[in-house]
């Protein structure tokens, strides 16, 4: 016999069984480290200014700072426990991008670099990759015709 007859009581036996989640520590998790990462970029940034790099370089010096601190700490796989333990705040665009395009170009690299790394660099990214491409085309046509 089985004990979960109906939708209802399933969910009340996954809310039993499930572990509790500490949204709290979680949510302010995720907010001080991804302020940290955004602290270190505003960072980079005035100190690029401060050299007397003109803003628009200054800017891209950021970014290639970022993905690179981000690939490296994937390779080395500290950036996957600084996700565990700060959540979404590690998802600030630039860092989690560079990570969901390194991770599994390390995990595929054992099949080859064509086939492995090549073929499986973009999975988790390809799709971001597509949507925001088609969706930034589909708003720019948009805008181009009606403003």
């Amino acid at each position: 016999m089985n004990p979960i007859e109906t939708p209802k009581e399933y969910n009340k036996y996954v809310e039993a069984k499930s572990p509790k989640s500490p949204i709290l520590k979680d949510c302010f998790n995720a907010f001080w480290v991804g302020g940290l990462i955004c602290c270190l970029g505003q960072f980079i940034l005035e100190f690029c200014l401060y050299k007397g790099l003109d803003q628009t370089s200054s800017s891209t010096i950021v970014s290639i700072s970022l993905i690179g601190l981000s690939a490296l700490l994937t390779a080395l796989n500290i950036f996957n426990k600084i996700g565990k333990f700060a959540g979404a705040g590690t998802l600030v665009p630039i860092t989690g991008f560079a990570n969901s395009i390194v991770s599994p170009a390390i995990e595929y690299k054992s099949e080859g670099y064509i086939m492995g790394v090549g073929a499986k660099m973009f999975t988790v990214a390809g799709p971001v990759l597509v949507f925001g491409i088609s969706s930034s085309v589909i708003i720019g046509i948009i805008v181009c015709f009606f403003v």
